[in-house]
């Protein structure tokens, strides 16, 4: 049986590394999903056995395709079309950014819209940081 033709748009949002495929979309067009280093365009079609890279949030996701499914499928049925090629450390890595940062003193209260962007670029700026130590 050949494998259905799907957009890596549809493919990402019916694996469920995206919530809606619009997300899906809009990741491909921010140049967030890439093949051997080149960004994709959401209407690239995926085929078996091919390995993309997706950026969600500070984690750097590679993702082996094994299957195209027809539809969006649940989450027991994710392991039947896709293999997770992330490595420990980058799972391990973004657990610990989280921990490291989202530190507030009781009573502060929510941070404000200033504080939240200036949280955010520091959470990329020291992930930055972690990337050119690796090399």
């Amino acid at each position: 049986m050949k494998p259905l033709q799907i957009r890596i748009d549809k493919w990402l949002w019916s694996v469920r590394l995206f919530k809606t495929r619009s997300m899906a979309t809009d990741a491909c067009n921010a140049g967030k999903v890439k093949m051997n280093g080149a960004n994709l365009k959401p209407s690239k079609e995926v085929k078996t056995g091919e390995t993309y890279n997706v950026k969600i949030g500070q984690l750097d996701k590679t993702v082996q395709v094994i299957d195209t499914p027809k539809s969006r499928v649940g989450a027991a049925l994710v392991p039947n079309y896709y293999t997770d090629l992330t490595p420990e450390e980058e799972y391990n890595r973004v657990k610990s950014l989280r921990t490291t940062f989202e530190y507030r003193d009781r009573g502060d209260g929510r941070p404000t819209k200033r504080d939240r962007r200036q949280i955010e670029y520091l959470k990329d700026y020291f992930t930055t940081l972690d990337k050119s130590s690796l090399n």
